[in-house]
């Protein structure tokens, strides 16, 4: 006859590769799991990217006003996803300075509902930021433009 201790040990020796290959399963989907996430990061950068290229190329070659170009490329370089965060601020001061003065003026349906002297004025305003900032905005732009990210 079997004695219980060795029925018991091997009952629990079953229990144990059980759960060990259970763990290991598990470890193997998010392995997978965690693949198919950068995977996806990096095709969202790169349709990001993109669009920063194009924009960039936009404002470079002046078919994009300055400001239109600083409000979406600070956007579309905000919305882009690193392991580790990036600060475009310091890379690009042109654009972001630009952005954050250009950025609550009214756009759209806000802005046809101001009075015409209003508008006027806030264009006058938005012009004097763009020429102070043009040269700089122009260089930054055309980096921009060949924007690579390796490591994105």
């Amino acid at each position: 006859m079997i004695p219980a201790w060795l029925i018991a040990a091997l009952v629990g020796g079953l229990i144990i590769l059980a759960l060990a290959i259970y763990a290991g399963k598990l470890l193997a989907q998010v392995k997978l799991q965690r693949l198919h996430q950068a995977q996806a990061v990096s095709a969202r950068n790169e349709r990001i990217l993109e669009s920063i290229r194009t924009i960039a190329l936009a404002v470079s070659q002046e078919q994009c006003n300055e400001s239109e170009g600083a409000i979406r490329l600070t956007n579309l370089l905000n919305a882009l996803q690193f392991s580790e965060p990036r600060d475009f601020g310091s890379d690009y001061p042109a654009l972001y300075t630009l952005y954050e003065k250009v950025k609550d003026m009214p756009t759209h349906q806000a802005r046809q509902e101001l009075k015409r002297n209003e508008i006027m004025r806030l264009d006058v305003q938005r012009a004097g930021f763009e020429l102070e900032l043009a040269a700089q905005i122009k260089i930054e732009a055309k980096a921009l433009a060949g924007l690579t990210l390796p490591g994105a």
